[in-house]
């Protein structure tokens, strides 16, 4: 794994990559300055051997947190995740999926899951996880659609880890047809319903929003479904105790809804407890949210000491973890680790301690905790042709629950937050 600091710059990047739908690469930085999200000039460029690790890898690290998901439910976590109690029946029926337990009785029905991307350190030799960030990733349409134009029409590299695009229309075909299967009582002219928050300004949780759309169209539309827009405000809700259900502003029914808004924030709306009411019994029809609550299990950075106590002492499995603890169970030894907000986001409210003295710290919302703490382990630096150090965190985006792609984040500083810049890939060099 190497940075090339110095590649080719197209001189329209800037007009091309606004087409290309990023609408939000210029950011106000902390000083008035313009920070580009997207770097043109500089990618990373690995081996096939490298990319071939990672992966095997992430295939392993999805294997570990399926176990550890039916550990936190086995053990009755879901408390000490910050999960309300009226959220854990449907947690555990959409884990289960259409599993039976003894004697014949189903645990879950089918619950469609289509993206979710691991966030890893890599220096080359194995990733190791610094979040799952499973439930509402960004940095989709980057990966898979604007960095493979950049690699075709700059003639970077050999080739690129990016199936992201082809990979997302087969699970939509798979995820709605089986769900088709599991509640026959689906309407055949189907509308899947895609809705994000309008209060995020940059645009780009409506970027990321239509062009998840826009490949479940080119997936469904033959098969006789359509897709449709929404706002979250505008999702209406009748009475479920009384057998009403959910809609969109035009009264039609939401019978599918691909929801970019986090489970945590859901589970605080006035309309909450009706949502978890409304999905109780698929048999009357309730709406199947994309991506399913389940996903509150790995969404939460408490997955990173349950990883932990599952997997230290496995010989095969413990490199692609960090030590990790929840704060009130960090062990003395513990004295250059970083702390993280259980529900944090974006570097908001990250605590970086060395020999027990705090090096840094960001500002956020989630002061109030709770916290884990994992253990500090440097992201690897590289410098550019004016002496500047960048540290990249890698995105392998995990598509119907396979590795497909890679994404690519760097930060000057140790955290890397919404003034990260995004940058290519390539896989060129042998070894």
């Amino acid at each position: 794994m190497r940075r090339v600091p110095n590649g080719a710059v197209r001189p329209d990047y800037r007009q091309k990559i606004v087409e290309q739908g990023l609408l939000y690469n210029e950011t106000p930085g902390p000083s008035g300055e313009i920070v580009e999200y997207w770097r043109e000039g500089p990618f990373y460029d690995f081996t096939s051997a490298e990319i071939e690790q990672l992966h095997t890898d992430a295939e392993t690290l999805f294997e570990m947190c399926v176990a550890a998901g039916d550990h936190m439910l086995d053990n009755g976590m879901l408390g000490r995740l910050g999960i309300p109690d009226f959220a854990w029946e449907q947690i555990a029926r959409t884990w289960y999926d259409d599993e039976t337990e003894p004697g014949g009785r189903s645990r879950g029905d089918f619950s469609p899951s289509v993206y979710a991307r691991f966030d890893v350190r890599f220096d080359g030799l194995r990733p190791q996880l610094l979040e799952f960030n499973a439930d509402t990733p960004t940095a989709l349409p980057e990966s898979a659609v604007i960095q493979w134009y950049w690699h075709t029409e700059t003639g970077q590299g050999k080739d690129q880890w990016n199936a992201v695009h082809e990979r997302l229309v087969t699970a939509w075909i798979r995820n709605i047809g089986r769900l088709r299967q599991s509640r026959p009582h689906l309407p055949g002219n189907l509308t899947i319903h895609f809705a994000c928050d309008d209060s995020d300004e940059s645009g780009e949780d409506l970027f990321n929003t239509e062009y998840l759309m826009e490949t479940a169209r080119q997936a469904l539309e033959p098969l006789g479904c359509r897709v449709k827009f929404l706002w979250m405000n505008q999702i209406g809700a009748g009475d479920v105790a009384a057998g009403d259900h959910f809609f969109d502003a035009d009264g039609e029914r939401i019978h599918v809804l691909f929801k970019l808004y986090p489970w945590e924030w859901m589970t605080t709306e006035r309309f909450a407890r009706q949502c978890f009411r409304d999905m109780a019994d698929p048999a009357r029809d309730g709406t199947a949210w994309i991506e399913p609550p389940y996903k509150m299990l790995w969404s939460t950075k408490g997955l990173l000491p349950v990883l932990w106590e599952m997997y230290a002492d496995d010989p095969l499995r413990r490199d692609l973890v960090l030590p990790a603890y929840f704060e009130h169970e960090r062990p003395a030894w513990m004295t250059d680790y970083v702390r993280k907000p259980l529900l944090g986001r974006e570097g908001a409210n990250v605590t970086i301690v060395v020999d027990g003295q705090v090096r840094l710290t960001t500002p956020g919302p989630y002061d109030d905790g709770p916290f884990v703490c994992q253990a500090y382990a440097p992201l690897p630096a590289f410098p550019d042709e004016r002496g500047a150090s960048w540290h990249p965190v890698l995105g392998i985006w995990m598509i119907d629950g396979e590795p497909a792609g890679l994404g690519i984040r760097e930060s000057a500083g140790l955290v890397t937050d919404n003034l990260s810049h995004f940058v290519p890939h390539t896989i060129d060099h042998s070894g």
